[in-house]
């Protein structure tokens, strides 16, 4: 009996193991004995994906997905219930009596089928490594349905493109309705056959963009600088059942994938594991002239011309008015009838033969037809068919001709085919007209230039006397400055070298100071949007006569920044000293500043988090160079959020140095008597003692970070919410551990909350009463850039005590002694 008991301990011990490897096997397989629920979940067997339920950002709404199993907080790639969400988690995924793929939920409805008709009992589901759920059938293997076969909005290796023209059926994807909603949106893409293959966008059936023609190797409508969308890619045509299918793979990287955004958009785009985030290396519409038939037919887009739309040679717009309004719609008509029209409309009546007008490096229209002709033989061929109006020959399409309306005809700058419109011999006549034309032109201006030559070298003459003679009024006004601020460190900076422009060229520039080319009013004056005779765009920024700054900040700005160089800092182009106008002359920024962003209803929505942290980084990155790493120590004294300038990359440049103060070397803070900031901004020591600091400036990254983050200003706060300031509602969250709360909805995604959360914590530290308890501005980077990983825990920040006494006070006043949020001022106070 006692051999018997111990010889089944080793045999229980075996099938325990067996229970175990058997249960490891099944890890990535569903079965009808072993469904998963919501709260489950498997993952192929090489760990690369993952599938079971999940909520988007923003929903509570519960689906079944598969994604990235190392990076869970990634959208879903594939969705099974789009339109038929879980309102509760009590979902199932199973395989049903019948051997279909189902989603059931807490009453055994169905909420979603495999579907498949040929489907048998004795079937399972495995998720491969591929991404790719498979149904099969247990005794042969054999693969009844696929989830690649059935995609959601994103291509990825393995999936297709395929239709079948006989069937009619296709494989193709359809957008997101939202960021937080996966039902079925506007927007589908998939491969369509028009004499060629292209690659088709479509918004509610409707073309909307395409890739143009595929030549074997590549898609010709898009531009040879841009072809990073054609990497990897390859079609195949099955000519027994019709089935034409076009994949992609990319054996570097298997988080490489395309997308069909919620707004009609193709990206393509990988994981770039050193950032931790999405690298986008292409997108389909990059300008206004990428979406279908934007010019109308017989118009050509080109993106960089204004206006963007122009007619084919040849043709004119249907209607002129119309046009000329940027509505270009109605598209083109031909200007003279071609000869075979002309000869059917006048009984035979001989005329001269048509021809053809060459267009270098085109996106070849819609709607082409494919003929075998060899290039030598399709220009002969298109010209003996009165129909053919155009042709164009690509070595891997062949000949390609049209008859019917040119639509979505695209100039590239790179890349193309060369596009030969059919014209009536009349309009070739106009442009060997227009070749002496040129060839006259140029004789003439060779000799106008030899002539002009003479005069210009006089006029430089005078112009470098000028400006010495501008520069030494800019220096003997800047003597009591220079005094102010430090002779060694100003004589190291100095203005000699910076250009001066003569307020006749900024006059012509901004069209005499056109209120339309007026970009904003600061404490300085107004500022304006210029063109110089280059092409080169520039802000103008000119000193009002009613502005309470004057002559010093002026000069202060200039000597200022005329030398620092900081790709966060905005660059000074020049400045004008003539007479009583005084203008500074800066790079342009196209999309104005930061506020006009962060506090905009509609605008607000296109920074997300990712580009929102960009700028934080990018404004803490210019305050380091001020305080730290230019020649000179500098305080900026005015930072906020109307004073941060956003390149057309929303990339973030300090500006507006007119109150910045230069520190010598052994200076750590000073003191002052005229203060000078922007309510909201200003530190408490500094608006309180008017001394000034690095931890000033700190302060107002701070605040300036806590706006960024809220997407509220600093003084939008009125007595219903009990706190008169955003530091009064961001310390009372954050006193309740409720500081979540404080996050803009616009950002408000889970994948970043923690990220967020160090964030504010780090605002927080900044704003704190005491300056000597703030950060410096290069311990607040690396909190930033995590390499600080415990934070302190912030005390008490500035003015909490004091809010609602001043709020009082402030309401009572009838004059303010600090400028609203927008406009800098200057207060005199004792100290």
């Amino acid at each position: 009996m006692g051999l018997v008991r111990n010889t089944s301990i080793p045999v229980l011990l075996v099938l325990l193991c067996c229970f175990c490897l058997e249960s490891d096997s099944a890890a990535d397989t569903i079965t009808s004995f072993e469904p998963i629920k919501d709260s489950d979940y498997i993952i192929s067997n090489g760990n690369a994906f993952k599938l079971g339920f999940f909520s988007p950002v923003n929903s509570t709404n519960r689906y079944l997905g598969i994604w990235y199993n190392k990076k869970s907080d990634l959208p879903a790639q594939w969705v099974a219930n789009r339109d038929k969400p879980l309102k509760d988690s009590s979902g199932v995924l199973t395989i049903s009596e019948d051997g279909n793929l189902v989603i059931l939920n807490g009453q055994k409805e169905i909420l979603w089928s495999s579907n498949v008709t040929n489907s048998v009992v004795n079937s399972s589901a495995q998720l491969l490594d591929s991404g790719n759920l498979v149904l099969r059938e247990n005794t042969t293997g054999t693969t009844i349905w696929e989830s690649i076969q059935h995609p959601t909005d994103t291509l990825f290796e393995k999936v297709k493109y395929s239709a079948n023209e006989r069937t009619g059926e296709k494989v193709q994807l359809t957008s997101w309705k939202s960021p937080s909603d996966p039902s079925f949106g506007n927007f589908s893409s998939g491969i369509q056959h028009r004499s060629f293959f292209q690659i088709f966008i479509s918004k509610d059936g409707s073309p909307f963009w395409r890739s143009g023609p595929w030549n074997t190797r590549i898609f010709i409508g898009i531009p040879t600088d841009k072809s990073v969308f054609n990497n990897g890619f390859s079609l195949f045509v099955d000519n027994q059942d019709g089935t034409v299918s076009l994949s992609f793979s990319y054996a570097a990287d298997n988080l490489f994938q395309y997308v069909l955004t919620t707004e009609g958009n193709m990206v393509k785009r990988y994981w770039d594991n050193e950032k931790d985030d999405w690298r986008i290396v292409w997108n389909a519409l990059n300008s206004e002239c990428d979406h279908y038939g934007t010019c109308g037919a017989f118009g050509s887009c080109t993106s960089w011309t204004s206006p963007i739309c122009s007619c084919l040679p040849g043709f004119e717009p249907k209607n002129t008015e119309e046009w000329n309004r940027g509505n270009w719609t109605n598209g083109c008509s031909r200007r003279t009838p071609l000869q075979c029209e002309r000869v059917n409309t006048t009984g035979g009546e001989a005329s001269k033969m048509d021809g053809f007008l060459k267009l270098k490096m085109m996106k070849v229209p819609d709607l082409a037809d494919s003929s075998p002709a060899l290039e030598d033989n399709c220009r002969q061929q298109c010209l003996k068919n009165c129909s053919c109006i155009a042709y164009a020959y690509d070595i891997g399409t062949g000949c390609m001709s049209w008859t019917r309306n040119l639509i979505d005809i695209q100039k590239f700058s790179n890349g193309g085919v060369d596009l030969y419109i059919r014209v009536a011999y009349s309009e070739l006549d106009k442009v060997g007209d227009m070749k002496k034309i040129v060839t006259i032109t140029v004789i003439i201006g060779t000799f106008f230039i030899s002539i002009c030559t003479y005069f210009l070298w006089r006029w430089m003459t005078k112009q470098k006397a000028r400006k010495t003679k501008a520069k030494e009024i800019l220096l003997f006004n800047n003597g009591e400055a220079r005094q102010k601020y430090h002779n060694d460190n100003l004589n190291q900076v100095g203005v000699q070298e910076l250009p001066l422009f003569n307020f006749e060229k900024l006059a012509s520039a901004t069209n005499n100071f056109h209120l339309s080319n007026k970009l904003g009013q600061g404490g300085f004056g107004p500022v304006y949007r210029g063109e110089l005779s280059d092409g080169q765009e520039i802000a103008v920024k000119r000193l009002s006569k009613a502005s309470g700054q004057g002559l010093q900040e002026f000069m202060n700005e200039v000597i200022v920044i005329s030398k620092l160089q900081h790709r966060n800092l905005v660059r000074l182009l020049g400045c004008c000293v003539e007479g009583d106008e005084k203008m500074l002359i800066y790079e342009y920024m196209p999309n104005k500043s930061l506020d006009a962003f962060l506090f905009d209803p509609k605008k607000e929505k296109l920074l997300d988090w990712r580009k929102r942290f960009n700028i934080i980084e990018g404004i803490g990155r210019g305050l380091l160079y001020l305080h730290r790493d230019s020649r000179l120590r500098i305080i900026h004294r005015d930072l906020k959020a109307s004073n941060i300038l956003l390149d057309k990359e929303l990339n973030p440049k300090i500006s507006d140095f007119g109150l910045a103060r230069i520190f010598g070397g052994n200076e750590d803070q000073a003191n002052t008597n005229r203060v000078v900031g922007t309510y909201g901004y200003m530190s408490p020591e500094y608006a309180m003692e008017g001394r000034f600091s690095e931890k000033s400036d700190v302060f107002s990254f701070g605040v300036l970070l806590l706006e960024i983050v809220s997407g509220r200003r600093n003084t939008s706060f009125h007595h219903d919410e009990q706190c008169m300031s955003l530091l009064g509602f961001a310390w009372k969250l954050w006193n309740v551990d409720n500081i979540v709360a404080l996050i803009d909805p616009m950002i408000s995604e889970p994948c970043f909350e923690m990220e967020i959360l160090r964030c504010i914590h780090i605002g927080l530290l900044c704003v704190q009463d005491f300056a000597k308890e703030r950060p410096t501005i290069s311990v607040v980077i690396s909190m930033l850039k995590s390499e600080i990983v415990d934070l302190p825990r912030p005390k008490q920040p500035a003015f909490i005590e004091r809010e609602i006494a001043l709020y009082t006070e402030s309401s009572q006043s009838s004059q303010s002694k600090c400028s609203i949020n927008n406009v800098t001022i200057t207060v005199v106070e004792g100290r």
